[in-house]
């Protein structure tokens, strides 16, 4: 389905609907929270419940103008946001990582966390890597990716490379609404967004 004709709200970004080189493309800022990380900074769709099935879409990354020196790009998926937007799963990447010349970081180019509680912050805080990994990515370059959610498990995919398995979504076997999530200092493309509906 055309990205342009599908239903979002914006929490806490703003958001416009462009075409690029010829597709339908949304693309996504984050308006508030503009200093703090891993924070409800999405736009969700707004017509279905999702609980259980796969999620798809395409993602380019690029820092804004005034982004500070610690922005890495970071744009990916939000999944099963509750109603109050105060609890939601997420799957995101860290574009500027892929390539980079510090080892540290180019291990860090993708994030599961789960909003409130399981912020990267309480990972780094904790020691616990698990959730984060290594990915052959750049800014302002199409990037897939694939989140295969069933019960309290979640598969993520890279440009069709399996790169993480979740056995333990933070929000256990929830269900809520899909949204397009981006972070500090970046400006976020968005298209070709696909989901199917387990249940």
């Amino acid at each position: 389905m055309d990205i342009h004709k599908m239903n979002f709200k914006p929490v806490n970004v703003k958001y416009e609907k462009i075409f690029l080189e010829d597709d339908s493309v949304l693309v996504v800022t984050k308006a508030k929270k503009l200093m703090e990380f891993d924070e409800n900074t999405y736009t969700k769709l707004i017509d279905k419940e999702f609980h259980n099935g796969t999620i798809e879409v395409q993602v380019r990354s690029r820092l804004l103008a005034d982004a500070p020196d610690f922005a890495r790009g970071f744009i990916g998926l939000a999944f099963r946001i509750d109603e109050k937007d105060s609890a939601f799963e997420s799957f995101y990447i860290r574009p500027t990582n892929g390539y980079s010349e510090d080892l540290v970081r180019r291990q860090r180019a993708f994030q599961y966390f789960s909003y409130p509680n399981y912020t990267f912050d309480y990972f780094r805080e904790k020691g616990i890597t698990k959730y984060e990994g290594a990915a052959a990515i750049d800014l302002d370059e199409w990037i897939d990716l694939k989140a295969v959610i069933q019960g309290t498990q979640g598969e993520f995919y890279i440009n069709d490379k399996h790169v993480l398995t979740v056995k333990d979504l933070k929000l256990g076997d929830s269900k809520g609404a899909v949204g397009l999530f981006v972070d500090i200092g970046t400006q976020g493309y968005f298209k070709e967004l696909k989901i199917s509906y387990l249940d």
